[in-house]
C-alpha cells in the first residue's frame, strides 16, 4: 500500500478505531450510507467481554466469545478491516498513524478504543496481578488454576491454595462464584488427590457493598449467594499492595494467595495520550452532547473510552457502547447528507445483571423491581448469548453453558489448555509478563 492509504475520493472517508461494541455499532449503521468505512482494530477478533470469566474459569472457549472481524464484508460491502495498532492521530492532515508507517485519511473519525485494565497505582498490583479484560488475559487464568491445581496434585496434596479476586462489581462476583463452583462441584471428582476444604476463594472489594451501582436487594442477594457458595468474601478492604504470594489490604495484613486476579476497574489506554485529543478525568476523551470530541471536528468518540456528554460520565458497560456507537455514526450520516445533526445523544439505561452461579443471579430491568434467583439467571443466559456475534459463537455457547449447567451432577468437563508443571521461573514469568501487558488498542 501507498505511505497514505485512501479510498475513492468522491465518497467520504470514514474511519473507526476499536471493533468492541461501540466500534461494531458505529460500522453497522454506516451500512446503507454512501461512504467508504474503515475498520482498524489491533486483534483480528471482537470479544464478548462479559462472558471472559466463563473462559477464564473453563467453561467456555476463547473462541466461543470472540468473533472475525472481517465477518462483516459478509454483509457489508462498504467497510474494509486493517489489523494494526494506532501510534498516533494527526488531526490537521485528518490521518490516523498505524503502527507499520501506513497513514489512513478520514473525513470522519470514530474512537472506540474501549479501556483496559486500572491498576489504581498500587504497588505490585500491575506486575503480580492477572486481570480479567482481555481474551488472552482470561486464558492466562484459567492455565494458571489449573497449572497450580495439577502441581499440588503432584507433588503436596495438603498444601493450602488460595485465589483472590479483587474488586466486587460484576466481573468479581462472576469470578468469584464460578470458581467456587469449581472447587465445589469437581474438585472432589476431578482431583481426588486434593481437598477442596484447602482451596479458597477470597473476594476483596474497598466498599461496604459488592455490586455497588445495584439495589440493596440485589447487593444482599449477590452477598449470600458467594458466602452459600463457600467464597471469602471481605468487604471494606482496600487492596495496598500486591505480591507474588498474595496481597497486603490497607490495615497491614497479608493475605496469601497462589493467584491473584484483578477486576477491580478500568481506565482508558496509556497511548490515547498521544492521539492529540482532549482528555478528562481516567483519560477518558472528552466530547459535546453529540459525541464529538471537543475541538477536533469530525471526529467523535464513543463506547469506554468516550467520557460522556457534558458532564456526565456514561457507565463503562455494553449498552453505553452500542447507543453510543450507532449514535455517532448517525451523527456521520446527517453530514455526509447535508442534513443537520438529530437531537442530543441520550442513553437510555435498560438495565444491569450479575451471576453469581447456577440458577443464582441478579437483575435490574427498567421499570421492574430487582429480580434475583432462576429467573435472573435465565434472563443473564438469554441476553449474553443474544449479544454474540454469529450463529456459529451462539450454537456453541449454549453447547457449553449446556453441558456445564444442564448436566449438573454429571458433568466434570473442563476446556483447558496447558499446564505449567515446573512452577514459577524466568519462562514462566516472561510468559506471565507478555500475556499480562496493557497492549495499546486497535
Amino acid at each position: 500500500m501507498t505511505e497514505t492509504a485512501t479510498r475513492d475520493a468522491a465518497r467520504p472517508r470514514v474511519v473507526v478505531v476499536g471493533g468492541g461494541f461501540a466500534g461494531l455499532s458505529a460500522v453497522r449503521r454506516l451500512r446503507d450510507e454512501d461512504v467508504d468505512v474503515t475498520l482498524v482494530d489491533r486483534h483480528t477478533y471482537s470479544t464478548l467481554q462479559p462472558l471472559l470469566y466463563q473462559v477464564a474459569t473453563a467453561s467456555l472457549n476463547a473462541g466461543d466469545v470472540t468473533w472475525f472481524l472481517r465477518t462483516i464484508r459478509s454483509k457489508q460491502k462498504n467497510v474494509r478491516v486493517i489489523n494494526a495498532t494506532v501510534e498516533a492521530m494527526d488531526h490537521d492532515a485528518r490521518e490516523v498513524v498505524l503502527d507499520d508507517g501506513q497513514r489512513v485519511a478520514y473525513d470522519h473519525l470514530v474512537v472506540a478504543a474501549g479501556a483496559t485494565a486500572n491498576f489504581f497505582g498500587i504497588k505490585g498490583a500491575q506486575e503480580h496481578a492477572l486481570p480479567l479484560y482481555t481474551r488472552s488475559q482470561a486464558l492466562a487464568i484459567r492455565d494458571e488454576v489449573f497449572s497450580q491445581l495439577e502441581r499440588a496434585a503432584a507433588r503436596d496434596p495438603d498444601r493450602e491454595l488460595r485465589i483472590i479476586v479483587v474488586g466486587g462489581g460484576a466481573t468479581g462476583v462472576e469470578t468469584a462464584g464460578a470458581l467456587a463452583e469449581l472447587r465445589n462441584r469437581d474438585m472432589a471428582v476431578t482431583y481426588p488427590e486434593l481437598d477442596p476444604a484447602r482451596t479458597h476463594i477470597t473476594l476483596l472489594e474497598m466498599m461496604p457493598v459488592l455490586l455497588k451501582p445495584f439495589s440493596r436487594k440485589a447487593q444482599e442477594y449477590a452477598l449470600a449467594s458467594l458466602v452459600e457458595r463457600g467464597v471469602d468474601v471481605r468487604v471494606d478492604t482496600a487492596v495496598q499492595e500486591v505480591r507474588p504470594d498474595g496481597v497486603v489490604d490497607a490495615d497491614g495484613n497479608h493475605i496469601p494467595a497462589g493467584i491473584v486476579v484483578w477486576a477491580s476497574g478500568v481506565t482508558v489506554h496509556d497511548v490515547v495520550s498521544q492521539w492529540d485529543l482532549p482528555q478528562g478525568k481516567g483519560g477518558r476523551v472528552q466530547v459535546d452532547d453529540h459525541l464529538r470530541v471537543v475541538g477536533r471536528d469530525g471526529v467523535l468518540a464513543a463506547g469506554d473510552i468516550a467520557a460522556g456528554p457534558g458532564d456526565d460520565a456514561l457507565p463503562q458497560l455494553a449498552q453505553p457502547a452500542l447507543q453510543g456507537g450507532r449514535y455517532a455514526a448517525g451523527v456521520i450520516a446527517a453530514r455526509v447528507r447535508g442534513e443537520p445533526p438529530p437531537p442530543p445523544f441520550r442513553y437510555r439505561d435498560k438495565g444491569m445483571m450479575a451471576t453469581i452461579g447456577r440458577r443464582a443471579a441478579v437483575a435490574q430491568v427498567k421499570h421492574l423491581p430487582t429480580i434475583t434467583g432462576t429467573l435472573a439467571w435465565l434472563l443473564w443466559m438469554a441476553v449474553h448469548v443474544f449479544y454474540l456475534l454469529g450463529v456459529r459463537n451462539r450454537i456453541a455457547t449454549i453447547v457449553n453453558l449446556s453441558a456445564r449447567y444442564v448436566f449438573w451432577r454429571h458433568g466434570h468437563d473442563a476446556i483447558v489448555g496447558e499446564t505449567d508443571l515446573r512452577g514459577p521461573g524466568p519462562g514462566t514469568r516472561d510468559r506471565d509478563l507478555e500475556v499480562r501487558r496493557r497492549r495499546p488498542p486497535g
